[in-house]
């Protein structure tokens, strides 16, 4: 059998050494033997736990790795896949919001609802009601700086236009997405101030990004399949 030396499997994954350690010491990586010396003996399973986790982290995250490679340390191999078929889909949906934003975004005439038109102003109640969304969904927004309706001087009544409509279903879809809150506000506000554009350059940009993480999925899967075929799991 051959062995790897640490710094063997570090130069190809283009990490430290201690590292490697670190991977052990999570458990996500069986121990290997040691050498009379006290060396590390890894081999070539060793080496394709490290290229799956080194594959899988940027596609799933730390945390969903190591369950998923305890898990098949563990041979609960359909497990591990689930899991990793669950944050795929997740992918697919947030890729699905982020088309229909986008789809919006291109159309600015796009009637905002069938058969309904937004009157100049409204009440909380009444664009509630228009848009689908419930008022205390819209009040959290507002607390969170999305959107900033106006208010009547007289009695204090939040008004909104057909443009907060707008950002309400803007926000409605983004909502169905993983979509980092500082990315919402950007999109939210630039509809704000009349600037599509910019709007649309924010989520083609998240577009991009999940085009990438899409294809760094699926690399993570083939190493991960790849590690279950020298462990025998296949």
């Amino acid at each position: 059998m051959r062995y790897y030396k640490p710094i063997e499997i570090a130069r190809e994954l283009h990490i430290s050494t201690s590292a490697l350690r670190h991977y052990e010491s999570w458990g996500v990586v069986p121990a290997p033997d040691r050498a009379p010396n006290g060396y590390r003996l890894y081999t070539k399973v060793h080496l394709a736990y490290f290229r799956c986790l080194r594959a899988m982290f940027p596609a799933f995250g730390v945390g969903l790795t190591c369950q998923v490679l305890r898990l098949i340390q563990n041979g609960d191999v359909d497990t591990a896949f689930w899991l990793v078929n669950k944050e795929q889909a997740n992918l697919h949906h947030e890729k699905t919001a982020a088309d229909q934003t986008l789809e919006l975004l291109q159309n600015p005439e796009l009637p905002l609802a069938a058969n309904k038109k937004p009157k100049t102003h409204m009440s909380i109640g009444e664009v509630a009601a228009f848009t689908g969304v419930q008022d205390s969904a819209i009040r959290h927004w507002e607390k969170e700086g999305l959107i900033s309706p106006e208010r009547d001087p007289e009695n204090g009544y939040r008004i909104f236009t057909p443009m907060h409509v707008r950002q309400i279903l803007l926000i409605r879809t983004l909502r169905r997405t993983v979509y980092f809150l500082e990315n919402m506000k950007e999109i939210v506000q630039a509809v704000e101030h009349h600037s599509i554009e910019q709007a649309k350059k924010v989520t083609e940009n998240a577009l991009v990004s999940i085009h990438q993480r899409n294809r760094q999925q699926f690399y993570g899967v083939h190493q991960l399949v790849e590690l279950c075929q020298e462990l025998g799991l296949q």
